[in-house]
Formats: C-alpha cells, sequence, structure tokens
C-alpha cells in the first residue's frame, strides 16, 4: 500500500503542538460528523432511528447479555462497523463473547496494577494524536520485564487502555493506530508468543472491539520478531494484513503514515517521551470516565491515583536521569 496521509482528514487535528492529557469526551465537530457522514455512513438524521432497531435486534436474538444497551454505548459498535447492521450486530455479540471466555481481562482487575505498566514504559498512549486526528497506542515490546508482568498482564493494560480509547467519539469514528517497537526483543520474550496468544491477539484487532484498528507500524524488529509474526500473520484477514507495515530502522519509511511532527524524536518526530502520571491524574479526576471503568467490572480505589502518581513521578525522574 501506499502513503496513508489523508488531507480529508487534516481539519481534525488542532493547530500544532496539541498535547493535552484530557480524552475528548464531547461531541464531534462538525466537520467530523461531515467526514463520518460520507466515510462510515453516518446519518445525524436517521442515527437514532438505526440505534433504537439495532437495540431491537439486541433483545430479539438474545444472543449475549450486554452490562448496557443505552444510545452511547451501542453507537461505538455501529461506528466501528460504518453503519452496516449486522456485522456490527455480530461485532457486538463477538465483543461480550470475548469478555465471557476471557474474564481474567476484566473482572475485578485491580486497575493500579495495570497503570505501572505505563510507568514501566512497557505501554503507553501519546498525549497527542496523529496528522488525522488517531491515537497512538504504542508498545515497546523491548522493555517487557516476563517476570514482573504476565501476557494477562498485557492483555488486561491493553483492554483497559482501549476501553479508555473507545470513550472518546473521535476514536469511535476515525479509529486508532498500532505501533510496536521492537528493539531489543528477546527469545524469552518472544517464547509467550503462543498460537493461544495470537488468536486473541487477532480477536482484539480485527473481531471483538469496536475500536477499528487503522494500521499497525513495526520498527526496529530483529529476526526473532519474524518467528513471532509468523504465527499471528495466517491469523488475519486479507483487511488487516495490508494494514500492518514494517520499517525497521527506516524512519523515512515510517514518516511516510505517520508525520514526524506527531511522533517521539526516537522515531525521528519532534516529541520527548511524555510522562505518563498526568493522564493518570485526568482519570482520577473524571467521575464520567471512573464510572464507565467500574461498569466494565474494574477495582477502582480513589487512594490509587494519589500513589501510583508519586510512583510514577519516581520512575519517570529516574528514567529521564539515564538519558
Amino acid at each position: 500500500m501506499g502513503n496513508l496521509l489523508s488531507p480529508d482528514v487534516k481539519f481534525i487535528m488542532p493547530s500544532d503542538p496539541d498535547v493535552s492529557y484530557e480524552l475528548d469526551l464531547g461531541e464531534p465537530p462538525q466537520e467530523l460528523l461531515e467526514w463520518a457522514k460520507e466515510n462510515i455512513r453516518e446519518n445525524p438524521d436517521t442515527r437514532c432511528l438505526i440505534i433504537e432497531d439495532f437495540r431491537d435486534i439486541i433483545y430479539a436474538r438474545g444472543e449475549c447479555t450486554p452490562h448496557r444497551t443505552d444510545d452511547e454505548f451501542l453507537l461505538r459498535f455501529l461506528r466501528g462497523r460504518k453503519f452496516n447492521m449486522e456485522s456490527a450486530y455480530r461485532l457486538f455479540v463477538n465483543y461480550y463473547n470475548f469478555k465471557e471466555d476471557n474474564p481474567e481481562f476484566f473482572d475485578g482487575v485491580n486497575l493500579k496494577s495495570l497503570l505501572r505498566i505505563g510507568c514501566d514504559d512497557l505501554i503507553t498512549v501519546p498525549p497527542y494524536r496523529d496528522q488525522n486526528g488517531r491515537r497512538i497506542l504504542l508498545y515497546r515490546m523491548g522493555n517487557w520485564d516476563t517476570e514482573k508482568y504476565s501476557v494477562t498482564n498485557i492483555f488486561q493494560a491493553t483492554m483497559a487502555i482501549l476501553e479508555l480509547a473507545i470513550l472518546e467519539p473521535r476514536a469511535q469514528i476515525l479509529g486508532g493506530i498500532g505501533f510496536f517497537d521492537m528493539q531489543n526483543l528477546t527469545l524469552q520474550q518472544a517464547y509467550h508468543m503462543t498460537p493461544s496468544v495470537a488468536h486473541k491477539i487477532v480477536q482484539i484487532l480485527v473481531t471483538s472491539f469496536p475500536m477499528k484498528i487503522y494500521a499497525i507500524h513495526v520498527v526496529f524488529q530483529p529476526w526473532i520478531f519474524d518467528v513471532v509474526y509468523k504465527v499471528i500473520h495466517p491469523l488475519l484477514n486479507g483487511a488487516m494484513k495490508d494494514r500492518v507495515f514494517f520499517h525497521g530502522e527506516d524512519m523515512e519509511s515510517l514518516h511516510k503514515h505517520i508525520d514526524p511532527k506527531h511522533l517521539p524524536e526516537k522515531y525521528g518526530g519532534r516529541h520527548p517521551d511524555y510522562g505518563y502520571a498526568p493522564w493518570i491524574e485526568g482519570f482520577g479526576k473524571s467521575e464520567e470516565i471512573k464510572e464507565e471503568l467500574r461498569s466494565l467490572g474494574y477495582k477502582i480505589d480513589e487512594n490509587d491515583y494519589e500513589e501510583y502518581k508519586s510512583d510514577s513521578e519516581k520512575s519517570e525522574s529516574s528514567l529521564h536521569s539515564e538519558y
């Protein structure tokens, strides 16, 4: 595939630099709604009727027992499948089947323990978007301490981040970017990539979560990554295979897809590695976000935010002192 820069959606990105640690939970701007009407068939004049029909189908077929069926919740599934009712319904059922089959990823998970993964620079979301307004979910797999964090911990953190990200109407409409830095990936880390783990990754990326993954970028991949990808590749559908891009050490290749104005310095961009603690502080102040997480089964202790923020600031101070 060629250059994925999309001039028709560049209006979505506020004036650069745009660094913010707050989720944008407000109504999408009119320009984005117009883009949605053209690209994902979201018509404000018929949206309420479609949501009502969608809800009726869910209850009539009874294939799952949803914890929510309000308009706001159902809308994210319709947006994730371009308002194709049958596709959105299958996504909805898959979402709940995935939760039922993998309760350890959701039920009673202590959010505080997951947030430490961000402090250790394993999984993070930069506080800015790409040039088309999409969030970037960044994994640095070489930083994975397999004795400290299990595969289940990584899935738990991933699902928590995705559940937070999908709260943003922009993300529901535009989707997001997956970014994997494989520098220093070891055999020990690769060993954990079993067919079962690969299958769950594909479920999250393709069939079972309303966040559309617009593209996946892989950088600094060593030879061992080829072994890992051979496990995943056969499980991907054709559309998803076309959205995976391998760049190695070629940052110019990466910049054909993501403008360096919207990348960390390590990848030829302009941004430093921003700290993770401000995200947590923001979540702790938002009753809407905390209520959403509780409804999904996450354990939230008000004291966890302050304690985690303190720990995170200490860790980040130590990290920066190494450079």
